[in-house]
């Protein structure tokens, strides 16, 4: 873990783009190798994710927010949120995407982030939130120590494979906004 002033947590702009796309490829590639296929991983390039990025940051109904290192001034993490995709029943927002690189784990950078996203959820009059997780992920009990449950599963394709997910629900945002404080 690396030691750091303080961060800034707040909407995304253009300028970050290539840095949260690197957020990304770096984080999948630490936390899914033996998980998604290394071909897959080795593939991803950091432009792609950030072109990709560009048009969720256009779309309306999604939100990005983006984890600052002040005393480096980049990003090391990010959530990706919005109204919730394919369920239609019980889940106001989805959690896209949350995403912290590896040597930050453990900082409360993720955390924060998602206190952040139940804080703007609530504001929008929402009453739950929802992430899809992959089985596999190591770091699935972060959702866990967060207060969310496991709501359901389903599937996913990533390249040729189709890799098993679960859902995890936050019912209280008020709650989940609270939640202690980042140590930085």
């Amino acid at each position: 873990m690396r030691n750091f002033r303080r961060i800034e947590i707040r909407p995304a702009v253009p300028d970050d783009l290539m840095m949260i796309a690197s957020v990304l490829v770096r984080t999948w590639r630490a936390t899914f190798r033996g998980i998604i296929s290394d071909a897959y991983l080795d593939a991803m390039k950091v432009e792609d994710q950030a072109i990709g990025h560009a048009r969720r940051m256009r779309n309306p109904g999604a939100f990005l927010l983006v984890a600052v290192d002040l005393s480096e001034e980049r990003v090391i993490g990010f959530a990706n949120y919005g109204r919730a995709r394919g369920m239609p029943h019980a889940f106001d927002r989805e959690l896209y995407e949350l995403y912290v690189l590896p040597e930050f784990h453990g900082a409360g950078i993720g955390s924060a982030l998602v206190r952040s996203v139940a804080t703007h959820c609530r504001e929008m009059q929402a009453t739950s939130l929802f992430a899809w997780v992959l089985a596999g992920n190591p770091n699935r009990v972060f959702y866990e120590r967060l207060g969310a449950r496991a709501v359901g599963e389903g599937r996913v394709r990533v390249g040729r494979e189709s890799l098993e997910q679960i859902a995890y629900r936050w019912d209280d945002l008020a709650k989940l906004a609270g939640l202690g404080n980042i140590s930085a």
